[in-house]
């Protein structure tokens, strides 16, 4: 699962930064605004991607998720994008546990051993 949703949160991490680049055109904002929300969620994407073994990063990622989808309310096409990246985390989350299960399964076959070797 980490490697799924580490590499999720990498591409955030980019979209992130030319989201920021985008929003820096919005005359009701300013640049010290725009670059601190982008500054702390970028910071944000590649710390989770150091705790996803640990319990409760899975939430974050979510809520970053969320706050991905909310910045559309600045930069329009970020509804879109967030949306995008909610999904790909989703999936992330989803079938990378279903891998880490197959993997212990394996694991498990492999290590036990067999009654024809007895």
């Amino acid at each position: 699962m980490r490697t799924l949703c580490a590499s999720t949160l990498i591409g955030e991490f980019f979209v992130i930064g030319f989201g920021g680049l985008v929003a820096m055109k919005t005359a009701d904002l300013s640049a010290g605004v725009v670059w601190t929300v982008c500054a702390v969620a970028m910071v944000l994407c590649v710390l989770l991607c150091g705790m996803l073994s640990r319990p409760g990063a899975v939430q974050i990622g979510w809520a970053l998720q969320l706050g991905l989808v909310l910045s559309g309310l600045v930069v329009p096409v970020m509804f879109f994008l967030g949306a995008v990246f909610a999904g790909l985390w989703w999936a992330s989350v989803h079938f990378g546990r279903k891998v880490d299960a197959a993997k212990a399964r394996y694991a498990g076959a492999g290590a036990a051993p067999s009654a024809d070797a007895a």
